[in-house]
């Protein structure tokens, strides 16, 4: 670490350039605080429950002094890293970081062979990681990558859910996919674990730019499906 201080902005509006100050979201037991990083625009969030001060850093993608300035302006005690997924650029700083702090990480056990810090523990669909007196649910969307997984959280006070879905899911459509099978394989995952189960006004964090909603992407899950992307 250099020394510098980080500022957070607390008027989070989720619209990130990459070096600009991280933004923080305050709900109820909780904040989320998103940061860009990297040449790629990655997204990094770092959940902190607000009784317990515990937190949750979610894709160490890059830039590991900005993300350790970022843990210590904002953690008070960081006490774990998730991994979405097997893609480089969302674990270029995951060694380091975890050099840093001695937390514990956490991946899905198709992803975990290529990643550069074996996970502590590897989940799957319908686990959970708590964090503090928070508890997000693993959601696997098989597609993008085999094990990729999205992170549900929900406001027990206004009941939104807040979910982080890596490159699975993004404004205007699923994530990439390397051919037509795996792309109805992702199509499938998000329409029937996420779309039909949660409600429009879930807020979409992606691992890459700005954030959405289910509603505004809702209408445009059958042009997704005709353009095959």
């Amino acid at each position: 670490m250099d020394g510098q201080q980080m500022t957070i902005d607390d008027n989070y509006t989720g619209e990130l350039a990459p070096g600009s100050d991280p933004q923080r979201r305050t709900i109820a037991g909780a904040t989320i605080t998103k940061i860009s990083v990297g040449p790629m625009d990655n997204n990094a969030y770092l959940v902190v429950c607000s009784a317990t001060g515990d937190a949750l850093l979610i894709d160490a993608a890059n830039e590991a002094d900005r993300l350790a300035r970022l843990i210590e302006a904002g953690a008070p005690t960081l006490s774990s890293i998730v991994t979405t997924h097997q893609h480089p650029d969302h674990w270029l700083a995951l060694a380091e970081v975890v050099q840093l702090t001695g937390v514990p990480t956490v991946a899905h056990a198709l992803d975990a062979a290529t990643l550069p810090v074996t996970p502590d523990r590897t989940v799957t669909d319908g686990d959970l990681v708590e964090v503090g007196s928070l508890a997000l649910e693993v959601i696997h969307l098989a597609g993008h990558t085999p094990g990729s997984i999205a992170l549900a959280l929900t406001d027990p006070a206004s009941g939104t859910v807040h979910l982080f879905t890596g490159d699975s899911l993004f404004p205007g459509g699923v994530g990439k996919t390397p051919d037509s099978d795996h792309f109805d394989s992702l199509y499938r995952d998000v329409t029937t674990k996420i779309f039909e189960r949660f409600p429009d006004d879930t807020v979409i964090y992606p691992g890459h730019g700005k954030d959405t909603t289910l509603g505004a992407e809702r209408p445009f899950l059958a042009e997704w499906q005709e353009r095959g992307w």
